[in-house]
């Protein structure tokens, strides 16, 4: 009885996203079956994502792409998120097998995007639908747009709603009150990075450090004292921070936990882990330049 409920549930609601995206458009919102029909579009490829929660977090418009498109490739990882996208577009094909354990994920991103050319390059109006923000930690869809373009064809992505503007929302920080650095977390450990501790430090993918293949089970975390040893060059052990991740589903509750930098390998990761470090201290004043503003009183 749940399950048919929440098939139900998405039936409905993908009825509501194809009639919104029918409205705004003002066109029919089934695909149609011929791939000359892109040559009324200027774009033969559209990538858009679909939020952190697909309920509540796909745009009309998005929609609206996902129920034209001729050719349809998603990439979600939760079975909400793909019934949703089927029942907006029954030609979907999932792009999730293409991962497989132990392949180098530069191998998995390279057959996506070829899998999405060869739509675009067979003339049909094709759409790429990713998890979350398109742009954000998305190496495919960039490089889909990028080979699209240089091949001649028309190609563009469409904002949504990322696992950042889900922390801001959710620890209620603002970046611009003190700056904010975002990192990924293999990246911050390899690279020579100028961290500034009066800055807000955003520490992305903590839960999957140094790994380059993909692994459907769980990821291995040696790496882990690295990152805490190299934060320990910039943060006293005693140093608050908060390991994060967005809610996936509607109703559920983000995870907040707060840990000291110093004991941050106590706590276990998921492949969806942030840390959040806060600053230190405030930031000085450069007092050359503040001679030359007018600076409000006080």
């Amino acid at each position: 009885m749940a399950t048919n409920e929440a098939q139900g549930a998405v039936e409905r609601l993908a009825a509501d996203l194809r009639e919104l995206a029918q409205r705004m458009t003002g066109t029919a919102a089934d695909p149609g079956e011929s791939p000359n029909a892109t040559a009324q579009s200027s774009d033969q490829l559209v990538v858009v994502g679909t939020g952190i929660r697909i309920v509540g977090q796909l745009t009309i418009e998005a929609a609206a792409c996902i129920c034209q498109a001729e050719r349809l490739h998603f990439s979600v990882a939760d079975a909400t998120g793909e019934k949703v996208i089927r029942a907006l577009n029954g030609k979907a094909e999932p792009l999730m097998p293409l991962y497989v354990d132990g392949k180098p994920r530069s191998e998995t991103y390279e057959n996506m995007v070829e899998t999405i050319m060869g739509s675009v390059r067979a003339g049909y109006r094709t759409v790429a639908v990713f998890y979350g923000h398109p742009g954000v930690f998305a190496f495919p869809s960039h490089e889909a747009i990028r080979r699209a373009r240089r091949e001649g064809f028309g190609a563009r992505m469409l904002p949504a709603v990322s696992a950042e503007d889900c922390l801001f929302a959710d620890l209620g920080v603002d970046p611009a009150d003190s700056g904010c650095q975002s990192l990924e977390a293999t990246d911050f450990l390899l690279r020579m990075r100028s961290i500034d501790t009066s800055q807000q430090l955003i520490l992305w993918q903590i839960g999957v450090l140094g790994e380059w293949t993909y692994r459907g089970m769980s990821y291995e975390l040696s790496a882990l004292p690295m990152l805490v040893r190299k934060l320990l060059e910039h943060y006293p052990p005693e140093h608050q921070a908060i390991v994060y991740e967005a809610a996936a589903t509607p109703g559920a509750e983000p995870r907040t936990e707060r840990t000291s930098i110093g004991r941050l390998g106590e706590v276990p990761l998921t492949p969806i882990s942030t840390l959040y470090v806060p600053p230190l201290r405030e930031p000085r004043f450069d007092l050359a330049y503040a001679a030359w503003l007018p600076l409000p009183r006080g």
